[in-house]
């Protein structure tokens, strides 16, 4: 299996709402912290599904191993002194070097959170595939936040009602059991699941997944560098080519 090389230089911030605060002078942290990422391998027919129609089996594969691809890239160049990749499936040439890699286990989503914190332990930050829009800052300055005084947790709310990202000073298998993964509520449910155990959590910035295609769009229009732009222009241009014409 073939390493890639993450991208050279600093990737612009996409966040919804107030900016990222410059925590330079505390990345140290990072060092005793792992990044965890949940991920499901981008094979046609079992990744981005949702992204169908208009995409094809194929073409939604792709977008998922760019995106996937391009969220890897900006683990590999944070801080943190782990870089950890949860996979349902078998890794490929889109896995940078200087992962653990270990298997999903678990019926639900919420099964499966809880055993990746577990062989993960803490402190850390969890983030999935859906938002490759995400930087290495971004992602030292959320762990960074979990440091602050009276924080005993961050989570990152995702515009459609989910959340992206999740941190936590060690694992607890309450904090994402039963919760139900995947809705417009989901966001909202984890966060009072934090509150119900007592731990005070820090909201970090928001920001846009990609569950269908216009949020691909969306995403490739705010980021046109990254590899999940030029898969979602690829996708676009066949969807042009086969558009009927207009009458005239």
């Amino acid at each position: 299996m073939r390493s890639r090389r993450a991208l050279d230089g600093p990737r612009e911030s996409f966040a919804v709402g107030k900016p990222w605060r410059d925590r330079s002078s505390v990345r140290s942290t990072g060092m005793h912290d792992h990044l965890l990422v949940m991920a499901k391998a981008p094979v046609p027919g079992r990744s981005k599904t949702r992204l169908c129609p208009p995409c094809t089996p194929d073409q939604a594969a792709a977008i998922a191993e760019a995106a996937l691809a391009d969220v890897l890239d900006a683990v590999a160049a944070c801080g943190a002194g782990r870089k950890l990749l949860a996979l349902d499936g078998s890794p490929g040439e889109w896995l940078p070097a200087g992962f653990e890699v270990f298997p999903q286990q678990g019926d639900g989503f919420d099964e499966r959170l809880a055993h990746a914190w577990r062989t993960a332990g803490g402190p850390g930050l969890q983030v999935g595939m859906d938002t490759p829009q995400v930087t290495a800052t971004e992602l030292d300055d959320a762990l960074a936040r979990l440091h602050d005084p009276g924080v005993d947790a961050v989570l990152g709310p995702a515009l459609d009602g989910g959340w992206w990202a999740i941190g936590l000073h060690r694992p607890d298998d309450r904090v994402f059991l039963g919760i139900p993964m995947s809705r417009d509520d989901t966001g909202r449910r984890q966060r009072d699941r934090l509150d119900e155990l007592g731990l005070r959590t820090a909201p970090l910035p928001a920001l846009l997944d990609i569950d269908h295609f216009d949020d691909a769009r969306t995403v490739a229009a705010l980021a046109p560098r990254l590899r999940t732009a030029k898969a979602v222009a690829a996708v676009q241009a066949t969807l042009t080519e086969t558009a009927p014409a207009t009458p005239r």
